[in-house]
């Protein structure tokens, strides 16, 4: 089976409620995105605007290609807490998950997530959230 082409991978965070300060304060990390219910997000290339329904808090890192969804799931928890406590808290109050782009060029094509990643997701209480992309 042939490596899979292409992933991406971010770490997302959801909630009505949800304070990206407050996020940010816990976690320990800056996020890519951060967005307030209720606040007016302005799309810089379109010049739409949209109200958040929800608050966010996200991260995104860069694409690799071939995939490699350990080393991208490991680039995202770096520097956050390593306080399982305050994960729990975060990940039972909100929707947080890692999701993932997983971009297929062939028919078969694969990958594996080691052991220790799912460990650390698991013990985070985060989701693995796979969308697949068939060539």
């Amino acid at each position: 089976m042939a490596a899979l082409s292409e992933t991406a991978a971010s770490l997302r965070i959801f909630g009505q409620d949800l304070d990206p300060d407050e996020i940010t304060n816990l976690l320990g990390k800056a996020p890519d995105v951060a967005e307030r219910r209720g606040q007016v997000i302005r799309n810089l290339k379109s010049g739409t605007e949209r109200t958040a329904r929800r608050g966010r808090w996200g991260i995104h890192v860069e694409r690799r290609s071939p995939g490699d969804l350990d080393a991208q799931i490991a680039a995202l928890l770096d520097g956050t807490t390593e306080d399982l406590a305050v994960w729990q808290r975060v990940t039972s109050a909100y929707d947080a998950d890692i999701f993932c782009g997983l971009f297929l060029e062939e028919k078969k094509e694969g990958l594996c997530v080691g052991p220790a990643t799912l460990k650390k997701l698991g013990d985070r209480g985060l989701r693995l959230d796979l969308d697949i992309y068939a060539p």
